[in-house]
C-alpha cells in the first residue's frame, strides 16, 4: 500500500520536494499551510487533494501516513512534535531543529510514539552515496584519513530575509554547513574534538565558518561554507591508499571518481540524473515505513543529533546565538 504524504509547509523547499518527488511517483494526499489561501494554491499548483489552513488541521487528517515539515529551522521542533503527537511518521527538512536538545526531544518524542522520524539529508540517500560507502568498506582507498568538502553559495543579503534572521535561525551553518558536516561525520565518524572560526553579520548570524573536525583515530575534516561566496564546491576523502573525488555540486547527483595515491584515475562514476534527486530520500523513508521501522533506520537520527552536537559547539565558538539555545 502507497504511503500517503501530507506537506506541512508551502515555501520554495516543499515545492522542490514535491515536484520531485510526485514525478517519482511519491503520492500526497493534502497540504497544510498558516493560511487557507496558500495552502489551496500550493495544492492546485501540484494537484494535491486536500489544502488545509493550519498545521493542527493537516497533521490530524486521516489521510496522511507520513508528514514532511518544510517550515523554516525555527518552527522543525514544534511542528515535528505536533505531527509526532498525532501518530505520524515525519521527515523533517535540515537542519533538523536549531539546537541538539530540540533534537533529541523530536527522537525521543518518535521513538516514545513509535513511529519514524529522520532528516531529510537526502544526500544520504543518493545512489553515488550508496556506491561511496561500497568502495570505502571495501577498501579500495585504504583507510579514510582525511575529509574536505565545501559549501559555498551568495544567498539573499536583505537583512529581513529568513537566512539573515537570527530568530529564524539564519547563517550559513544551518543551511549550508549541515552538509559538509554531516558528510564528515557519516564518512568518518563523531568527532572527539571541533575547532570553528567563522565571521558574524551585522545581524549576528555566520555568514561564512570554517571548522576542523578530529575524528576517531585521528582522522581528520575540513569543511568551509559561506553564504556570500561562490566557489567550485567539491569535496574528497583521501585515505592512505588513494582517494575519492567529488565533483560540483559534490552533495546533488554528481560526477566522482576514483584515484590512486598518485593521482591516476582508477575508475570514474556518472551519478547525474533526470530528476533532482529528493526521490531517494523519500522513497528511503516509506521502505523504512514499511518495514515497521527497522531498528537500522534509527541510526539515521542518532548521526542527525550527532551533527547537531557539532554545530551547536560550532555555533558556541563562533559566538551565534537562537532563541532556542
Amino acid at each position: 500500500m502507497a504511503i500517503r504524504w501530507g506537506v506541512l509547509g508551502t515555501g520554495g523547499i516543499a515545492r522542490s520536494f514535491v515536484r520531485d518527488c510526485s514525478a517519482a511517483g511519491v503520492v500526497f494526499s493534502a497540504v497544510g499551510s498558516r493560511t487557507d489561501e496558500s495552502a489551496r494554491a500550493f495544492a492546485d499548483e501540484h494537484d494535491i487533494p486536500r489544502a488545509h489552513g493550519d498545521y493542527a488541521a493537516l497533521v490530524a487528517d486521516d489521510g496522511v501516513d507520513a508528514v514532511y515539515v518544510a517550515t523554516p529551522h525555527s518552527r522543525h521542533a514544534e511542528d515535528a512534535l505536533l505531527a509526532i503527537a498525532a501518530g505520524k511518521h515525519v521527515l523533517v527538512e535540515k537542519a533538523f531543529t536549531i539546537t541538539a536538545a530540540e533534537a533529541r526531544r523530536v527522537r525521543d518524542a518518535a521513538r516514545d510514539r513509535g513511529v519514524l522520524v529522520m532528516e531529510a539529508m537526502w544526500t544520504r540517500f543518493l545512489p553515488q552515496t550508496a556506491m561511496i560507502r561500497r568502495v570505502l568498506a571495501e577498501g579500495r582507498i585504504g583507510t579514510p584519513r582525511l575529509v574536505q568538502a565545501t559549501h559555498h553559495q551568495a544567498l539573499p543579503t536583505d537583512p529581513r530575509h529568513r537566512l539573515n534572521d537570527p530568530a529564524l535561525g539564519g547563517g550559513a551553518l544551518l543551511d549550508l554547513g549541515v552538509y559538509p558536516v554531516s558528510f564528515a561525520v557519516d564518512v568518518l565518524g563523531v568527532p572527539t574534538a571541533i575547532a570553528a572560526s567563522g565571521t558574524l553579520s551585522d545581524q549576528g548570524v555566520d555568514t561564512q565558518m570554517g571548522i576542523v573536525l578530529t575524528h576517531p583515530g585521528g582522522a581528520q575534516s575540513t569543511v568551509h561554507f559561506a553564504l556570500d561566496l561562490r566557489s567550485p564546491n567539491s569535496a574528497s576523502i583521501i585515505g592512505t591508499e588513494g582517494r575519492i573525488d567529488l565533483d560540483p555540486t559534490w552533495c546533488t547527483p554528481t560526477t566522482w571518481r576514483i584515484r590512486a595515491a598518485d593521482g591516476t584515475v582508477v575508475e570514474e562514476f556518472d551519478g547525474r540524473e533526470e530528476l533532482a534527486g529528493y526521490n531517494h530520500e523519500a522513497r528511503g523513508f516509506e521502505a523504512a515505513i514499511s518495514a515497521g521501522v527497522p531498528a537500522d533506520s534509527t541510526t539515521h537520527i542518532d548521526h542527525t543529533v550527532a551533527v547537531m552536537d557539532v554545530m551547536d559547539e560550532a555555533r558556541r565558538q563562533v559566538g551565534v546565538r537562537y532563541a532556542a539555545d
